[in-house]
């Protein structure tokens, strides 16, 4: 579905009693009478030390570490460790002898104070789309039950995603009853898990891998000779290649809006995890295509750095240690969809002998015959289930955090408050140039026998794409919280002689959230709008901007709104339309969301 905005666009007269009796007109775009924003920012890396026996090691300093970044050593500015959720005070550089290079001091980190708990602060998302409802509760049911292992200064946020909409359950609380209260909300959701398992049990069911597998009954003459045809394919068949292309844009999606919900969720002081509840997502698109079997093609599809990257560099800048769960557990994602796995025993596999040495042959022979059997705990030959896990753990290794796999999954809250209990924060000032380059970071502990756990990069965020990722979370979430919001109205949908319809779309711009500024003899504000809409299936429309000069000759006063009308034309059947202003020279958003009228 594509949103073209109506070119004829009209400032007039107020809207309603609120709105100020002036016209604003829009002016032509011109050089900007706004200046750029000068910001300092600091990276703060969160890093666990461990021993030989897998045991914290407490009581480094400074000189323990060496920082890199792109390979060059940088020196480390802030320095702090945190104890068992207690911050402990910036140790003072060792007196040097003679022929010692003296310690630089540092500072512990800004907002930390020496001896004051350091609180954690937990994002849940839970990604409806891809999960399947008896095993997503089994883990939001665990969540819920070891609410009472948090402390205090904890928080959590929930945030649900349905493939279009992203809903926020409950915003950052302390409070174990609301968090209570919205993993309860979360567990009578619908999911659509099914749909993605039935997807891909029909694209595996396709005649064309049928006579494969009838042709490959052992690894035998015939089923070698297939294998190898497979490796000399130059290409994809047409099957393969729409099935691809459709769950890269599926997860494409997923991933954005986990993007969405971390930009979408502030600045929270303290430390900050992101858990991940997620199911079906690939490493590879192309070992997937081939149902873990070898597969050689000509044709790119996305790789898992290529699919997974924005998720990853999104989390280091914010600050997110990303703990992937495996919702599923062991599983295999050609299990019949309608097999659920039953309390204790894992997942089920369809036609899969759990005694059987050769179990990629034996799922190939027997699929269709809808014989349900325990999962094997050690099937490292399932080389679907490898895809699926090496996401999480790829997402975990980049962001410094811990994949939590199979059984461990109802153990999700309590492993990863167990986890980032104790660490050392390093800050450092790169210097930035916001080019959106990705730059690699590596921690070293200098003591023999130690070893670090840190994540792997930071994004020099341009300001254009930072604009974007926040007008995007805005338009998923229908705003962002302690933003502006504007007025907004849709007229009837009209349909036109070629194909689509035309909405007639009215705003009340907030003038609180514009910059207004006097330029020759007039007042003037430069705003971006932009506009998502998405369907019964959750669909969702490209994000066009519309760059708007707006300018008056009376100055606005506050408190009061700004009309705005434009049309926009959907091509598809949009039932949901979020309408997004963006003030350049503030940074200020205000949104709005309303529900199509049948036409």
């Amino acid at each position: 579905m594509k949103i073209v905005p109506g070119l004829a666009a009209l400032a007039c007269a107020a809207l309603a009693s609120a709105l100020p009796a002036l016209a604003w007109q829009e002016t032509p775009e011109a050089s900007s009478v706004f200046g750029d924003e000068i910001e300092v920012r600091v990276i703060n890396v969160e890093v666990v030390v461990t021993d030989g026996k897998g045991n914290r090691t407490p009581d480094l300093k400074p000189g323990d570490f060496r920082l890199r970044v792109d390979g060059k050593p940088v020196p480390i500015e802030y320095f702090t460790e945190v104890r068992e959720g207690q911050a402990v005070a910036a140790p003072a550089p060792a007196a040097p002898n003679a022929s010692d290079t003296p310690e630089p001091a540092v500072a512990g980190l800004p907002a930390v104070e020496p001896g004051a708990p350091v609180g954690t602060n937990y994002l849940v998302f839970v990604d409806d789309y891809f999960l399947i409802a008896r095993q997503r509760d089994d883990v939001l049911q665990s969540l819920k039950r070891d609410l009472s292992g948090l402390r205090p200064e904890d928080r959590m946020s929930v945030i649900a995603w349905d493939g279009g909409r992203l809903s926020r359950l409950v915003d950052w609380t302390s409070s174990r009853e609301e968090i209570a209260g919205a993993l309860e909300q979360a567990m009578k959701r619908p999911t659509r898990g099914l749909d993605r398992a039935a997807d891909y049990r029909s694209f595996l069911l396709d005649d064309e891998f049928i006579k494969s597998a009838n042709s490959d009954p052992e690894f035998g003459e015939e089923g070698a000779d297939e294998i190898l045809k497979r490796l000399a394919s130059p290409g994809l068949s047409m099957k393969q290649r729409a099935y691809g292309e459709g769950l890269s844009r599926q997860i494409g999606s997923a991933v954005s809006a986990v993007v969405s919900a971390m930009r979408g969720s502030g600045e929270p002081a303290g430390r900050k995890v992101l858990l991940l509840l997620s199911g079906g997502w690939p490493f590879s698109i192309l070992s997937y295509l081939g149902a873990g079997e070898p597969t050689l093609s000509l044709e790119e599809m996305p790789t898992g750095e290529q699919l997974f990257g924005p998720l990853t560099r999104t989390a280091n800048l914010l600050g997110y240690t990303v703990y992937p769960i495996d919702v599923p557990g062991l599983t295999s994602v050609a299990a019949d969809a309608t097999v659920d796995p039953m309390a204790g025993r894992g997942s089920v596999i369809m036609g899969l002998d759990a005694t059987s040495d050769r179990p990629n042959a034996d799922l190939r022979k027997s699929i269709g015959a809808q014989k349900p059997m325990p999962a094997m705990l050690t099937d490292f030959k399932n080389l679907i289930e490898q895809e699926l896990q090496g996401s999480l753990e790829f997402i975990a290794q980049e962001t410094g955090g811990k994949p939590i796999l199979n059984s461990n999954r109802t153990l999700a809250l309590a492993s990863a408050s167990a986890d980032t209990r104790s660490y050392y924060w390093l800050g450092f000032s790169p210097s930035w140039r916001r080019d959106d380059k990705s730059h690699k970071i590596k921690v070293e502990a200098l003591r023999p026998g130690l070893e670090v756990r840190a994540r792997n990069d930071f994004l020099d965020l341009s300001r254009q794409a930072e604009v974007a990722m926040k007008i995007e979370s805005a338009l998923l979430f229908g705003g962002l919280p302690g933003d502006e919001r504007l007025a907004l109205r849709l007229g009837a949908p009209a349909s036109r002689k070629g194909k689509g319809v035309e909405i007639p779309i009215t705003l009340g711009i907030p003038v609180s959230a514009m910059t207004v500024l006097p330029v020759d003899g007039k007042y003037v504000a430069e705003l971006e709008l932009r506009f998502a809409a998405t369907d019964d299936r959750g669909n969702q429309s490209d994000i066009p901007a519309v760059p708007l000069k707006l300018s008056s000759s009376q100055a606005p006063a506050e408190g009061k709104y700004v009309r705005y009308e434009t049309k926009l034309v959907l091509n598809g059947k949009a039932r949901h339309i979020v309408a997004a202003i963006y003030d350049r020279a503030s940074g200020k958003i205000a949104a709005a969301e309303a529900d199509v009228a049948a036409n």
